[in-house]
């Protein structure tokens, strides 16, 4: 979902932007000012309409992207039909994060309190799993943000 904000992002502000300096840097010199504010309003309603008519294409591929995956995946919904079963998976689905989230809590506390003997390859997967954990919590910007400071902590240790 991302990538299509991004380029909902790129479509819609820089590229025609773009454009539009573009062609009023080529215009001809000669045009008096009217015929150039004429022309800078024909095109900026030509890039806005162009504008519009991609956000609704990228809008409407949103819509049959998120479609598609409820056809493929399942929904909540299609699990309530399932006698028994259903219930117990939708429950079991909802209780993945907390679970995920305390186990970490869990492991980071036996590691920053001593009392878990990690070996490094324990170490390095209770770091990507961290930084999954927390990056879903708090978000990937404060992950990037944090992304140096990380490094310097955790990153390999010099052999003595």
């Amino acid at each position: 979902m991302k990538i299509l904000s991004k380029v909902a992002d790129f479509l819609g502000g820089s590229l025609f932007e773009g454009i539009k300096e573009t062609v009023m840097a080529y215009c001809p010199p000669d045009l008096n000012p009217v015929q150039k504010a004429e022309f800078e309003l024909k095109l900026q309603k030509h890039l806005n309409d162009k504008q519009l008519e991609t956000s609704r294409l990228l809008n409407e591929s949103t819509i049959e992207l998120n479609k598609r995956i409820a056809e493929q995946e399942g929904t909540a919904s299609d699990l309530k039909t399932i006698p028994i079963l259903g219930p117990i998976v939708i429950f079991l689905r909802g209780l993945q994060r907390p679970v995920w989230g305390f186990a970490t809590l869990y492991m980071d506390n036996k590691w920053f309190f001593g009392s878990g003997n990690y070996t490094e390859k324990q170490e390095t997967a209770m770091i990507v799993i961290n930084i999954l954990v927390l990056g879903f919590l708090f978000g990937e910007r404060t992950i990037k943000n944090l992304q140096p400071l990380i490094i310097q902590v955790f990153g390999k240790k010099p052999n003595k």
